[in-house]
């Protein structure tokens, strides 16, 4: 528990191999609240509404998809490394599906891909974000489940004691 209050809530969100469903969800979440969310949140690093993005100080990580490579792992172990909280978003993030299908194809299946697999630079399997890393929290569905992502805003918003 965060030792005082602070002015903003310090948020990152993040996305790794899915449909990016949940960003657009997310984005449209801004169209509605970027106005009270202005004033309790600062944000550090989201690529839909800034270019200049810091990975540095940030409170509560939102991370969407699955990882399906080593270089995407490393990536997702700094972001765990520099955020207090890491919440999972959306069942990529969650459960990998459907994303992992792969990891459930017959040898067959496998053989015809190898190729993919290889040019692309993909792990032999594609995780969930906690196979690597430590995760707080979820948000679930595709896309996720808005009243369970802002209910997991005002989690936080509490947490960190943002009035």
């Amino acid at each position: 528990m965060p030792d005082k209050s602070q002015n903003k809530l310090k948020i990152g969100w993040f996305s790794f191999s899915c449909c990016e469903d949940s960003t657009i969800v997310f984005t449209e979440l801004l169209n509605d609240h970027f106005k009270e969310w202005s004033k309790v949140i600062e944000f550090k690093h989201i690529r839909v509404l800034k270019s200049k993005n810091t990975l540095e100080d940030i409170d509560v990580a939102f991370v969407e998809g699955a990882i399906s490579t080593d270089r995407d792992a490393d990536e997702l172990k700094k972001i765990r490394k520099n955020s207090k909280k890491l919440v999972a978003i959306g069942s990529c993030a969650v459960n990998g599906m459907p994303s992992a299908q792969r990891n459930l194809f017959d040898p067959k299946r496998k053989k015809e891909i190898e190729f993919l697999i290889k040019r692309f630079h993909q792990a032999d399997k594609v995780r969930t974000l906690k196979d690597i890393v430590t995760v707080d929290d979820k948000v679930p569905g595709c896309p996720m489940n808005e009243d369970l992502f802002l209910q997991a805003v005002d989690k936080y918003l509490k947490f960190f004691k943002i009035k």
